[in-house]
């Protein structure tokens, strides 16, 4: 982590500063749905009134209600109202407040114009992630996305997606390009990635991409909004072994972390407590293994000479 600027290659520059630049639109609906649905449960738990008797009232199913406590979807603002009126909210302004909440809840995130290329399961987590201010995570065969550059990106979804188009292709990237800004806004969300040697010694797009890559990791790596951590081979095994770990905190400290387990076609959100907790320590050991952040920019250099 340092404090001066990364240098930009001119493809990264063209997604951080092109005409479209800035114009990616605020964090989403989720931290809105995520408010309004921690407070919904809260309600309905101190009137002690069961998920299936609320989703009666709404004409919905129990699962909908869930999902809807756990933020995953917008509501109507009739269904919302009616649920308040279950949970005995009789002041206005609180019902104001949570209606005003559902109202930006059903706002569309400026990633679902890419719905052709995102698919339902990753559209929580883009969501969680455009809100975050901070983002702790662990990669074992790639480069972490926020951190890949446009030509890495390109041969990782190539590879991921053998039959995608150019231009699907081209959509893909961008969109991973997008995401990106939120460690170049004002208020920068805060990545702190350790990175498996494979992920660095695997050159994913031939020699010079990867070598492209590497000197990208140590520009990026001195942002102050940005710790790179490397787990080197001679570590042995390690805390998560199983597979790459993302855990994003939201803002205002009311919020629940939110764990994701990124699977091939697929993620794992695991959202109790304890589940939550478990993560939060595998990633704290992880740091705690890897080589120090100070010793990152030697260590790609080093893999940089040998690419």
């Amino acid at each position: 982590m340092g404090t001066t600027e990364a240098a930009h290659s001119p493809s990264d520059s063209e997604f951080l500063n092109g005409p479209s630049a800035g114009t990616a639109g605020p964090a989403g609906p989720m931290v809105p749905r995520l408010v309004l649905g921690t407070r919904l449960r809260q309600l309905r738990e101190e009137q002690q009134i069961s998920r299936e008797t609320a989703g009666h009232v709404i004409r919905a199913s129990q699962s909908k209600i869930s999902r809807l406590e756990c933020g995953r979807h917008g509501c109507k603002l009739r269904d919302v109202a009616d649920l308040l009126t279950l949970y005995g909210v009789t002041d206005q302004a609180e019902r104001a407040t949570l209606l005003a909440l559902a109202e930006e809840a059903n706002t569309p995130g400026w990633w679902q114009a890419y719905s052709d290329v995102v698919p339902s399961w990753m559209q929580a987590y883009l969501g969680v992630e455009q809100a975050a201010t901070l983002i702790r995570s662990f990669e074992v065969q790639r480069v972490p996305a926020l951190l890949q550059t446009p030509d890495y990106a390109r041969a990782a979804l190539r590879l991921a997606h053998p039959d995608a188009s150019a231009d699907e292709l081209d959509r893909r990237v961008t969109l991973l390009m997008t995401r990106r800004r939120i460690l170049h806004r004002e208020q920068a969300s805060q990545l702190w990635a350790v990175i498996d040697e494979a992920a660095l010694r695997r050159a994913v797009g031939g020699g010079s991409t990867m070598r492209a890559q590497l000197q990208h990791l140590i520009e990026v790596s001195q942002l102050p909004q940005v710790t790179v951590q490397i787990m080197p081979f001679r570590a042995g095994g390690h805390a998560a072994s199983g597979g790459p770990v993302t855990i994003l905190r939201l803002p205002g400290g009311q919020l629940p972390d939110v764990v994701c387990l990124e699977q091939l076609a697929s993620a794992l959100y695991p959202d109790k407590p304890a589940e939550i907790e478990y993560y939060w320590g595998v990633m704290n050991r992880l740091v705690v293994q890897a080589q120090s952040p100070e010793a990152t920019p030697t260590i790609l250099h080093r893999i940089l000479q040998e690419t």
